[in-house]
């Protein structure tokens, strides 16, 4: 650990979690670059720093979404539930998501956890019980809840609106606004409106301290804050908001371990047990661990020591009026110490060549596919150097092609070759000793320092596509140098020189696998392994990072770094995922 100040902390310690994804299928390549995969840079760069990183997520297993995929693929909700939790923390795995816990919104935990929420509301006032209208399918015997209900929507007039929101134009919905409703059960369009009791959370009394406590982000992302602010004060301003359903799959309503009269048989709506599983993510991992209630309330409580924490969370923009109003509602309205979230990063859409990713349509890669093609470092370096954050992003096929190739083959693993087998070739696999820094030299530690302290920039301030740009900025400093420096050309005169550049360039090769880690962790764990790293803490400064190798320690060459991606290779790709035009 360098002395560098981390965070405002010479050790700081940083709660991160990334919006939890849907248990209903693989996620799409947008899905991750718009919450986990950003997430995980953060993550791997604050630990690299010497920080102390707890980074949670889960698979969000209730609602409609669940029930509908698991009708569909034929199996008991739970069964189901339980088999795509155990099939997306694989891929996660396989990416190198480095989450230290990865849960379940259906653990006890997290039952324990709303139900005690829920309770506080109750009786801090901020729950009240209505009694209204909504759609019945007569054809399936039940309420059509969200999901369970499709139609026109009344603001844009597109065909295929949910229950809850439009997709096309973003409007919160109720079923009872769409036009010409059906079933997506049956497809049936025989409903009736009958009647049935919900709570609801009282958000629209909370609207001046949420609108305060927003006010005071003033280091937010726009694109978060005019989100929350549109919900705050668009048409009627914050309304309450209906946290119960008439479901079979979810959490029991009650409050705290109480059951509640009139509320038998329903469950706590998807979106307000979804964001509690943070903190019961938290306590699944303590509890994994057979440690006690401390290990994890020292995270979220601010009287059991969350009070030093940095609470920063990841997210697609669709998922900020959750994190900024609701989640927030119900941790300050339980009158309990919660840990509130410090920074949100959210982040637009990654659009798929020139349209949307579909799973209906097989268009797109999905994580699962992509991972089935290439490694994984290919798609990280991709999608977090080209991350959604001012605006949508397009995945395209040239343009991965050309990215892969010229920023990771040519540049990195270009250099790697060269120095790696060129010393091997005169030298021997160890490092060479002689020679002393020159000009050329100087000038590379001067560039690399600045270049240094701008990625670390980037990287504290969470600006993901910057950070990528420095990285290979610092790869094209060594690359540069290598090339004028051409030891090959030096050592036919001067064998010491060369061995002085040769021995720069090898320690250059430690100093990017440990700045490259964030972005690319497997070959970094490729480059510690030949290089026979040991020590890979983060730089304090570049002099001391560039003899941090010694003249006479062992490495072996690597093999290649990355793989070129061939025309036809592109070609085949761009048709298998073209999915079917409609």
């Amino acid at each position: 650990m360098s002395d560098h100040e981390t965070v405002g902390h010479p050790m700081a310690r940083i709660l991160i979690t990334s919006a939890i994804p849907y248990i209903n299928g693989i996620k799409h390549l947008g899905n991750l670059v718009g919450s986990q995969l950003p997430a995980d840079l953060f993550a791997r760069y604050q630990r690299g720093r010497g920080n102390e990183v707890m980074f949670l997520c889960a698979t969000d297993e209730h609602g409609t979404p669940a029930e509908l995929a698991a009708s569909k693929a034929g199996k008991p909700v739970d069964q189901y539930c339980t088999e795509m939790h155990e099939v997306q923390a694989d891929i996660a795995r396989r990416f190198g998501l480095s989450f230290d816990h990865f849960g379940r919104s259906s653990s006890p935990q997290n039952h324990w956890l709303t139900q005690h929420f829920a309770g506080q509301l109750a009786e801090h006032g901020l729950i009240r019980e209505v009694v209204e209208q909504q759609m019945y399918s007569k054809a399936d015997g039940r309420f059509l809840p969200d999901r369970y209900i499709e139609g026109t929507c009344p603001n844009c007039g597109y065909e295929s609106a949910r229950g809850d929101q439009c997709d096309n134009c973003t409007k919160q919905l109720d079923p009872t606004d769409l036009i010409n409703p059906h079933s997506t059960i049956s497809g049936s369009t025989d409903l009736e409106l009958r009647e049935t009791k919900h709570l609801y959370l009282r958000q629209s009394t909370m609207k001046d301290k949420l609108e305060a406590w927003i006010d005071s982000k003033t280091d937010w992302p726009v694109l978060t804050t005019s989100i929350a602010k549109k919900w705050l004060n668009d048409g009627d301003g914050l309304q309450d908001r209906g946290i119960t359903r008439d479901l079979d799959w979810g959490i029991p309503v009650k409050k705290g371990a109480e059951e509640w009269p009139g509320m038998e048989g329903k469950v706590f709506y998807v979106w307000f047990d979804a964001p509690i599983e943070y903190i019961a993510c938290a306590k699944e991992w303590a509890d994994a661990k057979g440690l006690d209630d401390s290990a994890w309330q020292r995270w979220w409580r601010t009287d059991k020591g969350a009070d030093d924490v940095r609470y920063v969370e990841f997210m697609g923009k669709d998922n900020v009026p959750f994190h900024t109003l609701g989640f927030p509602a119900t941790l300050m309205g339980s009158g309990e110490p919660w840990k509130l979230v410090d920074y949100i990063k959210s982040f637009n859409y990654l659009n798929y060549d020139g349209g949307q990713f579909s799973t209906s349509r097989g268009r797109g890669v999905f994580m699962d596919q992509a991972l089935e093609i290439l490694p994984a470092d290919y798609w990280r370096w991709w999608l977090l150097s080209h991350a959604p954050e001012s605006s949508d992003a397009e995945f395209t096929w040239d343009n991965f092609q050309v990215s892969v190739n010229k920023d990771l083959a040519d540049v990195l693993g270009n250099f790697v070759s060269r120095i790696t087998k060129f010393c091997r070739s005169k030298f021997g696999e160890v490092v060479p000793e002689g020679g002393t820094y020159g000009a050329q030299e100087e000038a590379l530690i001067a560039d690399l320092t600045a270049r240094l302290r701008a990625y670390e920039a980037c990287m504290e301030a969470m600006e993901v596509r910057k950070a990528s740009q420095e990285l290979r900025a610092i790869w094209v400093a060594g690359n540069e140098y290598l090339q004028s420096a051409a030891p090959w050309s030096t050592f036919k005169e001067d064998p010491e020189r060369a061995a002085m550049q040769v021995r720069l360039g090898l320690n250059l090769i430690r100093l990017y696998a440990v700045l490259s880690a964030p972005f690319i962790p497997f070959a970094s764990a490729t480059l510690v392994e030949a290089m026979r790293i040991e020590d890979q803490s983060w730089p304090a400064d570049v002099v001391t990072a560039l003899a941090a190798l010694p003249a006479g320690h062992a490495f072996s060459v690597p093999d290649v770094l990355f793989a070129k991606i061939s025309d036809e290779d592109r070609e085949d790709w761009q048709t298998r995922f073209a999915g079917i035009r409609t």
